[in-house]
C-alpha cells in the first residue's frame, strides 16, 4: 500500500478511485497533489459461449481500478464501447467506428488536460483491436494540441508478453483460457463455466499461414487480413478462436497480477518523469507553440 492509497480503496481523503463516484471539489482537490488520469476503454462483443460480451471492458474496467487504487491515481468512468466490426455477426456486438473511439478519446483527453491532469494511460482491454483508434488519438493530440501532456497506450498483447507463455496451456486467441480465466478471478461467477469449449479456428486453411492462431506465441511472417463479422460467423461459428476449457480463477489471478504491477510501475514512473516527452513548450519557439 501507498502513502496515496487509503483503506477504502481510494486515494487518500476520497471514497473512489472512479471520477464518477466523486464531487467536482474531490476531484480539484486530488488535482493538488497528482495529475495522473486512467482511461479504461474496452468493447461489447461477443465472446464465444462462456464469455460475456462484456469482456473487454471488464479487463480495462479491472486493471484501471487495481492499479489505481495501489497507486492513488484516479480513473475515468470506462469506455465500453471499442471497434468490434469484426465480431458483428454475433447478437449482442456493439461496434463503433475507429474514427468515432479516435474523437471520443480525443475530447476526454481535452478534457482532462483542460483541469490539469498531464499524464493520461489508455488501458485498452480489447486487445489489439482498438489500437489504431487509440494511438491516432493520443499521437494527434500530443503533436498538435497538448504537447505537455504525457500519453500512454496500455494493452495485455505488451504488457502480458513475458508472463502469458508461462501462464496458459495452449494457444490463445479470442476467447481464450486467459482472457477468461482473467474475468473469472476478478469478476466470479461472469465466465459460463459450463459452456466452456475446445472449438478453435483452424488458422492455417482460413488465413493461409499469414495470421498466428497465438497472441503470445511465435507468429508467422505474415500480414494483416480482414474479414467482416458474417464471414467470422461462418469459419467460427462459436465465437471462440481458442480453447478456453483450460479456464481457471488461478491463470487469472497469474496474469492479472503481473500486468497490474507493471502497470504500477508505469504510473510511478511517471510521475517521476522527469525527461524530454510532456516537456513545457518554449513560448520563443513558434513552431512549436500548440493551437487552442
Amino acid at each position: 500500500m501507498t502513502t496515496t492509497e487509503s483503506r477504502t480503496g481510494g486515494p487518500v481523503g476520497l471514497p473512489s478511485v472512479w471520477m464518477q463516484e466523486l464531487t467536482w471539489e474531490e476531484v480539484e482537490s486530488h488535482l493538488e497533489h497528482d495529475k495522473i488520469a486512467l482511461i479504461p476503454v474496452g468493447s461489447t462483443e461477443q465472446h464465444g459461449p462462456a464469455g460475456v460480451l462484456g469482456v473487454d471492458a471488464y479487463v480495462a474496467i479491472t486493471l484501471a481500478e487495481d492499479v489505481a487504487q495501489r497507486t492513488g491515481t484516479l480513473c475515468t468512468p470506462p469506455i465500453w464501447f471499442g471497434d468490434s466490426s469484426h465480431h458483428a455477426g454475433f447478437p449482442g456486438t456493439l461496434s463503433i467506428r475507429a474514427e468515432t473511439l479516435t474523437l471520443l478519446i480525443r475530447d476526454l483527453c481535452r478534457s482532462l488536460a483542460r483541469h490539469g491532469f498531464d499524464k493520461v494511460v489508455l488501458i485498452n482491454g480489447h486487445k489489439g483491436s482498438n489500437l489504431p483508434a487509440l494511438v491516432t488519438a493520443v499521437r494527434e493530440l500530443h503533436d498538435e494540441t497538448l504537447p505537455e501532456v504525457l500519453f500512454a497506450v496500455a494493452d495485455p498483447l505488451q504488457l502480458a508478453r513475458s508472463a502469458a507463455p508461462g501462464i496458459k496451456e495452449t494457444t490463445e486467441h479470442h476467447a481464450g483460457e486467459l482472457e477468461l480465466s482473467h474475468v473469472h478471478y476478478r469478476f466470479p461467477g461472469s465466465v459460463r463455466t459450463d459452456k466452456l469449449t475446445d472449438a478453435s479456428v483452424d488458422f492455417q486453411e482460413v488465413f493461409g499461414g499469414f495470421v498466428g492462431d497465438d497472441l503470445f506465441g511465435p507468429a508467422p511472417d505474415g500480414v494483416e487480413i480482414i474479414w467482416s463479422g458474417e464471414e467470422q460467423r461462418r469459419f467460427a461459428p462459436s465465437g471462440s478462436f481458442s480453447s478456453s476449457l483450460g479456464v481457471t480463477e488461478d491463470k487469472g489471478r497469474k496474469y492479472h497480477d503481473h500486468m497490474v504491477a507493471r502497470l504500477c510501475e508505469l504510473v510511478e514512473w511517471l510521475r517521476h518523469y522527469t525527461g524530454p516527452i510532456g516537456a513545457a513548450v518554449a513560448a520563443s519557439d513558434p513552431a512549436r507553440t500548440p493551437a487552442r
